[in-house]
């Protein structure tokens, strides 16, 4: 049986989105494998590493991740439980209006980004729920979901809106190894002493370091990822309570007003305006 399991979800002349599940058997780098269109891979359940060459990327659902047309890349999940994404094939000539030059190769007749990834924003999270969400239902229409992913894709590469990573490979590596703690278990109380000591280095020098590469502190990255992880559950739920609690949160106040304000609605506006409900 196929470790993928692929559902298209758009396929029109402007874009192709897929939802892409994967059980995550491959737990060391797999074959080697190759892009066969420019792409925007968006993460929204468990953790993968992606590796190109000697570049590795821990993708999880505060990361887009960008696959160029014929590049080789090789996945591993260190995780288990494997990974689920929103997959975007994006033409060439969109991406040439929408992409500003910071996240472009200038050299080359194609278009080419220069990166693996980005930290998109708590919005691009959203978008990322409401468009799986309504094309999986059947509640928007071609224009409607052409509409949203351009959106979603203007967002995810947007100079204010996308965030790139800059440190050396050491601090990255110490980075990768906090997330994966993270991602581990999402709903675990963790304290700084605990994921220091699976990232092998100090509690101070941890949060510097965190800080200084995501650009966010250690705690908000977390609760990111579990408010990720509530916009793929919401419509398996009817009592939110339980759905916070299973998530790490104290109370349904607590997951209620953290989700409103990285969303700007409680969980429960968002699955009526999703549909979900």
């Amino acid at each position: 049986m196929s470790q993928f399991a692929v559902r298209k979800l758009l396929d029109t002349d402007l874009i192709k989105v897929r939802d892409v599940v994967c059980n995550g058997e491959c737990r060391h780098r797999s074959d080697e494998e190759c892009s066969h269109a420019t792409s925007l891979v968006f993460p929204y359940r468990g953790v993968f590493i992606r590796h190109v060459g000697r570049d590795d990327t821990v993708a999880e659902a505060n990361q887009v991740l960008f696959f160029n047309c014929d590049q080789g890349y090789q996945i591993s999940h260190p995780v288990e439980g494997g990974d689920a994404c929103l997959s975007m094939d994006v033409p060439e000539a969109m991406l040439d209006e929408l992409v500003p030059q910071a996240h472009r190769n200038p050299r080359g007749a194609r278009f080419v980004f220069n990166k693996q990834r980005l930290r998109i924003d708590a919005r691009a999270q959203a978008l990322v729920a409401l468009l799986r969400h309504s094309l999986m239902r059947g509640r928007a229409e071609t224009l409607e979901g052409e509409t949203l992913a351009m959106t979603l894709v203007r967002r995810a590469v947007g100079e204010r809106t996308a965030r790139a990573a800059t440190a050396s490979a050491g601090r990255q590596k110490l980075v990768d190894r906090a997330k994966l703690a993270l991602s581990s278990d999402l709903a675990r109380r963790w304290t700084l002493a605990e994921i220091a000591a699976e990232a092998g280095v100090s509690p101070v020098y941890l949060t510097q370091v965190f800080q200084q590469v995501e650009g966010t502190p250690l705690y908000r990255y977390q609760l990111r990822l579990r408010l990720a992880r509530a916009l793929d559950l919401l419509g398996s739920y009817d009592d939110l309570t339980r759905l916070g609690l299973e998530l790490g949160f104290s109370s349904h106040s607590h997951f209620s007003a953290a989700f409103r304000q990285a969303y700007g609605r409680t969980p429960a506006e968002f699955q009526r305006f999703a549909g979900l409900r």
